[in-house]
């Protein structure tokens, strides 16, 4: 795709379904996927995906950087998962129980993840993270909930980032401390006292907007000793980071485990699946609690999980794309120094951000993805980015083209 790819208008067939979907929907569209909130340019609807190439309905193809806001771990359509899936889809999906892969899957993971004696299945990262910390209480018989600020762990009440529609007493038991701040964290375990449950924590701090934090192992091992003092459980929420930076889950790369740990996202390639996992003291608590949901048995999503994941196994995903993941970052600073830009880059190679000086309202970052979205790249301004196995260096090098359009953008700027 070059630079004079056009962009959508008001009679394209983007802005007609927009339209359309107003008339019928809350705002045309609800939560993070409503493109309104993306710079100028940015499609809603999209046609196909391919590898790491997504098509919107205009036919404008794009070097896909978001992957699904991270469920395409393999590549879109990969063929080994589409294949198990239409295998099992052929025998059933929704059936009165489970198939036989639900059995097979949980064996899998079980053995991928060292921490893991145990495992149960879900639909969606907030199911799998409130499921946790359900856990966790009926664990323990406590009722508080360390939770870090700013961080995201689902769109339900007690974890919501819209306060609308949400009660204090939804939120009664929450104790809040600061990502990578031993002191902050040991104060509100003080504050929990005799009545902590758990302390939840994602794999690193990817608040969106802001500098991504990778843990401080120091902070991780403290966290660890505070819940095995108090016999709380320490919740991994491994949702969006899961898969990518290892298989063993997130924190084996800085050698802390976790009691249990929640899974979404990259789990089955895009096919709707959660996961929890846990140690063998919280197995007798998962047995207890009433977690249940009319498709959360789907045959088909779990067997695209078990192809998935012995995919990512055999050609060891993470490495690979934390390796496109570093041609991309490497070629970004390179392109940014020749256009006098200045720009920060943050988090693992695998899920990058990339944020510009100066640009506390994101205009810089928009000028930038809205000139390399029409160059044929698809970038986002202020949330982490995804890096799939289907990336291969001829697709970030064609990438980093469109990232050079962007650059000359904001250099004009001033």
């Amino acid at each position: 795709m070059s630079a004079s790819t056009p962009r959508p208008h008001d009679n394209s067939r983007d802005a007609d379904l927009r339209r359309r979907a107003r008339s019928v929907i809350p705002g045309g569209l609800w939560g993070h996927l409503n493109a309104a909130g993306l710079p100028d340019g940015y499609p809603q609807y999209f046609e196909r995906g391919e590898g790491c190439r997504i098509v919107d309905v205009d036919g404008r193809e794009f070097v896909d950087f978001m992957c699904s806001w991270g469920p395409i771990v393999l590549g879109h359509h990969h063929p080994a998962v589409e294949a198990a899936a239409r295998r099992q889809a052929a025998l059933g999906d929704t059936l009165n129980g489970p198939a036989p892969v639900l059995v097979d899957l949980a064996e899998l993971m079980v053995a991928m993840i060292p921490h893991a004696a145990w495992c149960m299945f879900e639909k969606n990262g907030g199911d799998a993270t409130t499921a946790a910390v359900t856990i966790a209480r009926a664990g323990t018989g406590r009722r508080k909930l360390l939770v870090a600020r700013g961080s995201y762990h689902g769109a339900v009440p007690w974890c919501s980032p819209s306060l609308a529609g949400v009660t204090a007493e939804d939120r009664a038991h929450i104790l809040h401390y600061d990502y990578n701040d031993v002191a902050s964290l040991e104060a509100a375990v003080d504050q929990a006292g005799g009545d902590l449950a758990a302390i939840i924590v994602t794999a690193f701090r990817h608040d969106m907007g802001r500098a991504l934090d990778l843990p401080d192992p120091a902070f991780a091992r403290r966290m660890r000793e505070l819940c095995d003092e108090a016999d709380a459980a320490l919740i991994l929420d491994d949702v969006r980071a899961g898969f990518r930076l290892a298989l063993g889950g997130s924190w084996e790369t800085i050698g802390v485990r976790p009691d249990l740990s929640a899974f979404s996202k990259a789990i089955a390639n895009g096919y709707p699946l959660g996961a929890i996992t846990g140690g063998e003291r919280w197995r007798e608590a998962a047995t207890k609690i009433f977690t249940t949901g009319s498709f959360w048995c789907e045959a088909v999503p779990m067997a695209a999980a078990h192809a998935t994941l012995t995919e990512l196994a055999r050609i060891d995903g993470p490495a690979l794309m934390g390796r496109m993941g570093r041609r991309l970052r490497d070629g970004l600073d390179r392109l940014a120094g020749r256009h006098g830009v200045a720009i920060s880059q943050s988090g693992p190679p695998q899920m990058p951000l990339v944020l510009f000086a100066d640009d506390a309202g994101f205009a810089r970052g928009s000028a930038f993805c809205s000139a390399a979205l029409r160059a044929g790249a698809y970038f986002h301004p202020r949330h982490n980015m995804f890096l799939s196995c289907a990336h291969t260096e001829a697709d970030i090098d064609r990438a980093l083209e469109a990232a050079g359009e962007g650059f000359a953008a904001v250099a004009r700027l001033g």
